[in-house]
């Protein structure tokens, strides 16, 4: 198993092993054994420096006046494992170097890129994007509908704005973290209590009430783990970038993205409706998407006027499919049935998504029984879904090991379609003698592409744009109500 393969090489200190159990197997970091000990106590407790420092590198928890912070502190077999642990500011973006969500989310700020609207604040520029802010914040969703409507740069000369704190405040709207100096919490607070960003402005108190007589030079707010805000807020992107006619199953009116102005850039165009979407967001997350939109050699002969907006037309694509894709590209999420997921993941391999392609093989997995799980097994082996083959091969060995078992000869069944690597006249031992060896498959993407719909029953399970949202909340809720009065609201930033 592979989580305890991690606290074995933990304990050894064979740092390639770690790296790659948690860069290709994908294994949490942060996992505990029945002792409640994490792979770092052990790195601390054996001594291990150089494998304590990349664990810290790549998300391992050790925060101070915590009981795992302390617990690694305290067992750390060397002073130099202890000062790396006190000196490793662990509380920054650094413990989500390994989410390209996080990555992508940093980078479209710090980059600006295809950013619409440029910021100076005394004299110092930030590029942003209109649908960002809007999505994130009722305060400016309205300002740049109305003041600051149709303006390609917005200059805040108001002495209470500080820029730094600016900018703290920009890179909470885009990536639920805020980092800054103790010297300017101040203006922080005084920013978001303008732009009525109430879960900043709580953070920052609660923060600062939380260590009362420490002395800190950079305070730092990160979301819990469980905090699905940021990813709800920009999914309403996803929900306006929808043609009309596929909003039916958004819930009843008004729709979630109703009263907001995403300012789309492209427009999708995928069986005959248009989809108006963000260049920020699909060149950002898809190399695919970016050579396709920034041709820079003018060969994207397609493109064509779609009422202000460049068009481009997908094929080998369905509307239902690429509804998926729309929600995966801007919320890092989709409710992805199974019945879908050979589609979507034929169409995540072409676009360059193996996040997506990762949802498909969790879908996949809830497919495995003695008829499907030799397909199931020749998909991952060709996609690359490490986890998906592990419990395949995990799910034939407990056949195999059953008393009086009747190793299953016949075809892959319901789950994997002719083509798709059948198990019929395989032998079972001599398939797991190979599970662990590569299998090289030229056109793996070409048979998918011809493969029918997958049915898992009676029920032709078709879901619509709404099982693809989110599935976090009621749609009822799922748009907090605009503050009243906003139209008269005067303050720094105006």
């Amino acid at each position: 198993m592979d989580t305890c393969d991690l606290f074995s090489s933990c304990r050894k200190g064979d740092v390639g092993r770690v790296r790659y159990l948690l860069e290709q197997r994908d294994v949490e970091v942060n996992v505990r054994d029945k002792w409640d000990s994490t792979p770092l106590y052990y790195a601390c407790l054996c001594g291990h420096e150089e494998l304590v420092l990349y664990l810290l590198a790549h998300g391992a928890r050790c925060e101070a006046n915590t009981f795992d912070g302390e617990r690694c502190l305290y067992g750390a077999q060397s002073d130099a494992i202890r000062r790396a642990l006190r000196d490793y500011r662990q509380v920054t973006a650094s413990f989500w170097r390994r989410d390209l969500y996080y990555s992508f989310l940093l980078r479209l700020l710090e980059q600006g890129l295809h950013s619409d609207v440029v910021f100076v604040v005394h004299g110092r520029a930030f590029r942003a994007h209109r649908g960002v802010l809007g999505a994130r914040s009722t305060y400016f969703a309205h300002m740049l509908d109305t003041k600051w409507k149709g303006r390609s740069a917005v200059v805040l000369r108001h002495p209470l704005i500080n820029p730094v704190a600016f900018g703290a405040l920009l890179q909470y709207l885009y990536t639920g973290c805020l980092d800054v100096g103790v010297e300017h919490v101040s203006d922080c607070e005084r920013l978001a209590r303008q732009c009525q960003l109430w879960g900043l402005l709580g953070g920052l108190e609660a923060k600062q009430a939380s260590k009362p007589g420490v002395c800190m030079k950079v305070l730092t707010i990160e979301p819990p783990q469980a905090d699905l805000q940021l990813r709800e807020d920009l999914a309403l992107l996803a929900d306006c970038a929808l043609p009309p006619e596929l909003r039916g199953d958004l819930g009843e009116l008004p729709f979630p993205c109703d009263g907001l102005s995403s300012c789309p850039d492209v427009c999708f165009r995928v069986g005959g409706y248009d989809f108006l979407c963000h260049k920020a967001f699909f060149c950002g997350r898809s190399e695919y998407f970016r050579a396709l939109l920034d041709d820079h050699f003018q060969e994207s002969e397609q493109l064509e006027a779609s009422g202000g907006l460049p068009a481009v037309t997908l094929h080998s694509v369905s509307p239902e499919v690429f509804t998926h894709v729309l929600y995966y590209v801007y919320s890092d999420h989709t409710e992805l049935p199974p019945e879908l997921a050979y589609d979507v993941l034929s169409v995540a391999d072409m676009y360059l998504l193996p996040g997506l392609k990762q949802l498909c093989g969790r879908s996949l997995a809830q497919l495995l029984d003695e008829d499907s799980v030799v397909g199931v097994w020749r998909v991952a082996k060709l996609f690359g879904l490490a986890r998906l083959e592990d419990q395949c091969t995990k799910y034939m060995a407990r056949v195999i090991e059953k008393p009086g078992a009747d190793l299953p000869r016949h075809g892959a069944g319901r789950a994997a379609p002719a083509g798709a690597g059948g198990a019929a006249g395989v032998h079972w031992p001599g398939l797991l003698t190979t599970a662990h060896g590569a299998i090289r498959e030229p056109g793996a993407s070409l048979w998918l592409q011809r493969l029918p719909p997958l049915c898992l029953g009676p029920r032709d399970a078709r879901l619509g744009p709404r099982d693809a949202r989110l599935g976090m909340r009621s749609f009822s809720a799922q748009t907090s109500p605009r503050a009243p009065g906003l139209g008269t609201t005067q303050g720094i930033l105006e």
